[in-house]
């Protein structure tokens, strides 16, 4: 089983790849019940799909892109603006950061692909 769903935060590029070659195994092997080899089809239906989509704008797919859910994107815009060092460590408590607006400013770098009908940002 795979360890994402489209609620998933943030998701690999290659474990979804890896989760597809595990459903092909698991689709073609004629000694599987009929059940799992269905239930490996619709699911890799699904990541197919979202591989389709997201292969065509993001050339590092195959490398390790990241899917960010759309709903989860300002905080991962806060702890990426964070980790780059884009915000100062000794800014004053009383300034506050519009994190929403901040990935609103960001989103403009990433593409949106469809999981199962969740929007997820790929860049």
């Amino acid at each position: 089983m795979a360890d994402f769903d489209n609620n998933t935060s943030v998701i690999d590029s290659r474990d979804v790849i890896e989760r597809i070659e595990e459903l092909h195994g698991i689709a073609t092997d004629e000694s599987a019940e009929a059940n799992d080899r269905t239930e490996a089809n619709n699911e890799l239906a699904v990541l197919q799909a979202l591989q389709d989509e997201a292969e065509g704008y993001c050339p590092d797919w195959k490398y390790g892109a990241q899917l960010i859910r759309e709903d989860y994107f300002p905080t991962y815009c806060e702890d990426l603006v964070q980790d780059i060092g884009d915000l100062p460590r000794d800014m004053p408590s009383y300034l506050v950061v519009d994190w929403e607006a901040t990935a609103r400013n960001l989103k403009v770098d990433y593409t949106e692909v469809d999981f199962d009908g969740v929007t997820y940002l790929v860049r």
